[in-house]
């Protein structure tokens, strides 16, 4: 489905950000008190701490029946570990560990640093398994930083991508919302939800950035009963497609424009 591409580190990346989530089955522990033996297996590199109430949303029971009913759910602790700096991020619930980084340079780098945080949660924790093993990549192409200005998304983007954009008679400027939602499945049982098409970008407490940046937005992720000793292959795999998927999505013009350099 994905042309086979070559490994490429882009010089001007798109990349905002790249979030690795596993899920567990739930460990009572984890929320019963402070993570403080799993802090110390990651302090070096996370010195900075928090605690959070997320809500999840409200779980609805009789769907499909005349009288659906929302069920509000239990706030979960979420534990929060950064980095000095805060490019990056560990996140842990009672059902999920994730790591984020804002500052995405090379898949060594993150997995290195995937690799000692996982480390430390397996021995503190011990899970059974993992239920889902996930890797998001936000991108968010920026016109402007590229030099492209003036240059319409018909001659950047891939036509399959494009929706009604890629229709020349169409004013971009007359557009309000072209987006694409797809859910598909990928070899080796992989799945893939992708988000692409215009859109405004706005990070935390920072104030909405004005440029209409081209957004793709790809989660990819391995469902099943996988073997904690597993993650790392699954990983991988989940990795290997990303690029293949991402090249499918630029035409020439807006892959050269971000500086490809074909690694080994």
């Amino acid at each position: 489905m994905f042309e086979e591409s070559a490994r490429v580190r882009y010089g001007k990346s798109p990349l905002l950000e790249v979030v690795c989530q596993l899920r567990f089955p739930t460990i009572l522990s984890i929320s019963a008190q402070e993570p403080a033996g799993f802090q110390e297996t990651v302090r070096a590199d996370f010195p900075r701490y928090e605690a959070r109430q997320d809500q999840p949303a409200p779980r609805i029971t009789g769907a499909g029946t005349p009288n659906p009913v929302l069920q509000p759910q239990k706030p979960v602790t979420n534990y929060h570990f950064l980095s000095e700096d805060g490019i990056w991020r560990l996140n842990l619930t009672n059902y999920f560990i994730a790591l984020t980084c804002r500052r995405y340079t090379s898949w060594e780098e993150f997995a290195g640093r995937l690799d000692q945080a996982l480390a430390g949660f397996i021995r503190t924790y011990q899970p059974a398994y993992f239920e889902r093993v996930g890797l998001r990549y936000l991108n968010a192409v920026s016109r402007k930083a590229l030099g492209l200005e003036g240059t319409p998304w018909r001659e950047l983007i891939a036509p399959a991508c494009l929706g009604i954009l890629q229709a020349g008679d169409v004013a971009e400027a007359q557009v309000s919302r072209c987006a694409q939602d797809v859910e598909l499945g990928l070899t080796g049982g992989c799945r893939l939800k992708l988000h692409t098409g215009p859109g405004l970008v706005r990070r935390g407490d920072q104030p909405q950035d004005q440029e209409v940046r081209w957004i793709l937005d790809m989660d990819l992720s391995l469902p099943g009963k996988l073997p904690v000793n597993r993650s790392a292959p699954a990983l991988q795999m989940l990795h290997m497609h990303a690029g293949p998927i991402f090249r499918s999505a630029l035409q020439d013009a807006l892959y050269d424009a971000l500086e490809p350099t074909i690694l080994e």
